[in-house]
């Protein structure tokens, strides 16, 4: 891999790990990257999830003060997300090639829909008072759905687990987001590990976005916590709604 290359790869991967700790749709970015690149589809999505996995780690431990004392309330959903995410990254594995490749632009282009439409679903969340006690069943189903979509693509999974937890968890943003980040974390890695031992990973370009992804993760958690996202929402909804035109147009 040429110098170029790389560093743009660990430039993505810093976009990717700072957009998933405060919106979650960090893919959007580096896979169509990846894609660009000339790495097939299957092997794109594999590096993705490979490469962004620690990003994600680095994420749910800057959010370590939201997760504290929550741990025991998040682990059942957070097995549950592991056994979902093993399904999905499955999927990937055992269908065609050509399944994914087709499936792929239409959901870029939901996840651009969910992302634009976060903002709602926020103030919907806001604008609930109290943290009333949910079903424990509820919140693991609730999650391991998403999961499902995690370990099979991902992009904007985070947008899926802030719905599911806002209604589910507790309606304060930060402390759901904390748990988003530990839940699509554990998504990610769980995905990356079936994408590696099916030889779906690119090494060299996983190391790049990874090394970017750890410098975002951490910096991301800390800009989430203040940073006012509406021109980087409306520039990730602009690269996923081409990126997924010109996938379609590929085909």
């Amino acid at each position: 891999m040429e110098l170029t290359t790389f560093l743009i790869l660990i430039a993505a991967g810093l976009a990717a790990g700072i957009i998933n700790a405060v919106v979650g749709s960090g893919t959007l970015i580096v896979y169509p990257v990846l894609i660009a690149l000339g790495i097939p589809p299957v092997i794109a999505n594999g590096t993705n999830t490979t490469g962004l996995c620690l990003g994600s780690i680095a994420s749910a431990v800057g959010y370590r003060r939201e997760l504290k004392g929550r741990m025991r309330r998040l682990a059942v959903p957070l097995v549950g997300t592991v056994v979902a995410a093993v399904f999905g990254a499955w999927l990937v594995v055992a269908l065609p090639e050509h399944v994914f490749a087709s499936v792929v632009p239409w959901l870029i282009l939901m996840a651009a829909v969910l992302v634009a439409l976060q903002p709602r679903v926020v103030r919907w969340l806001k604008s609930r008072r109290g943290d009333k006690p949910h079903s424990l069943v509820a919140l693991t189903a609730g999650t391991s759905t998403v999961g499902i979509y995690g370990g099979y693509f991902g992009a904007a999974q985070g947008v899926f687990y802030m719905a599911v937890l806002g209604v589910l968890y507790d309606s304060d943003i930060q402390r759901s987001n904390g748990a988003k980040n530990l839940l699509a974390s554990a998504a990610n890695i769980t995905a990356a590990v079936v994408f590696a031992l099916s030889g779906r990973v690119l090494w060299i370009a996983a190391l790049a976005v990874a090394i970017g992804a750890i410098v975002g993760g951490f910096t991301g958690a800390h800009i989430g916590r203040r940073l006012p996202d509406k021109a980087m929402r409306t520039a990730l909804v602009t690269i996923a709604v081409v990126s997924a035109v010109v996938l379609l147009v590929k085909r």
